[in-house]
């Protein structure tokens, strides 16, 4: 059974930084993109970073490219996102989902995904 689970949310003052787990069990990374996505609150969820695993390959959302980083562990089975120089922007609800490796379809599309974890809470205070 496909499983995610996120971690490391908190408060965190602006200019801050946090990391961001998502622990996967049930299947290998490498067959599989992995996303983290985000939803604040009256706004529509939204593709922060995915990671192809198998060729190597980041995608960050103009938002975020520069200041996230997103990586993985696959001794762990986990995939991180570093988050640097947070805004009061950046606060939101936090989503690793996971869909088969190979579609065609944009990998920062949150409905192209099957598979989601809880999310964690990211909130930045200015």
């Amino acid at each position: 059974e496909v499983q995610l689970q996120a971690s490391g949310g908190g408060l965190v003052q602006g200019r801050g930084s946090l990391r961001l787990s998502c622990a996967a069990s049930g299947f290998t990374l490498d067959d599989y993109d992995i996303g983290w996505f985000r939803q604040a609150p009256g706004k529509e969820r939204e593709g922060v970073s995915s990671i192809n695993i198998r060729y190597g390959s980041t995608y960050y959302a103009d938002s975020v490219k520069d200041r996230f980083t997103i990586s993985s562990d696959n001794v762990k089975n986990t995939v991180y996102l570093q988050m640097n120089s947070l805004k009061p922007e950046d606060t939101a609800v936090y989503y690793c989902a996971a869909r088969p490796e190979g579609s065609h379809w944009s990998i920062l599309a949150w409905y192209e995904y099957d598979y989601w974890g809880q999310g964690t809470q990211v909130t930045v205070s200015s």
